[in-house]
């Protein structure tokens, strides 16, 4: 019995990797972009919340990472409009709003995180649209240029 063990352990090949031009990644950089344009509004009304009145959220006991509303305020507000921003370039297909939406949404996920005391359900939830928002722009890749579409 010389044959090669990989045969049956699952690893003969390599691992899968999605297909750039498949509808669930294409269609998933639509979504990223329109999950981005409006959660960028969202996040921005949430930091003009914040901002205008301290009341909106509960107060929050000891927390490490412990901010004041109006940072908060300031954070989401900027985190939102540049989301919002970057959400309408990618629907417009614009080639710097790939990259762009990786970091935004990584800065949000994060900032989400931080945020967990004041909204649990809702920055649980923002989470896991950024991590659908990450992949989608990371999996895809844009045709080249003079490329024949499948």
């Amino acid at each position: 019995m010389s044959e090669d063990p990989r045969l049956y352990d699952g690893t003969s090949g390599p691992p899968p990797v999605p297909d750039p031009g498949s509808v669930w990644v294409t269609g998933g950089v639509l979504f990223a972009g329109v999950l981005m344009l409006c959660q960028g509004v969202v996040a921005a009304l949430q930091g003009i919340a914040a901002l205008a009145d301290g009341d909106i959220y509960g107060t929050v006991g000891e927390y490490l990472y412990r901010f004041s509303l109006t940072s908060w305020g300031w954070i989401h507000l900027a985190l939102g409009l540049c989301a919002a921003i970057t959400g309408a370039g990618l629907l417009k297909g614009a080639g710097w709003a790939r990259v762009t939406g990786i970091v935004l949404a990584s800065l949000t996920l994060f900032a989400q995180f931080l945020f967990l005391p004041y909204a649990p359900v809702w920055s649980v939830l923002m989470i896991g649209l950024d991590i659908f928002v990450i992949w989608a722009l990371s999996a895809y890749r844009p045709p080249a240029a003079g490329a024949v579409p499948r």
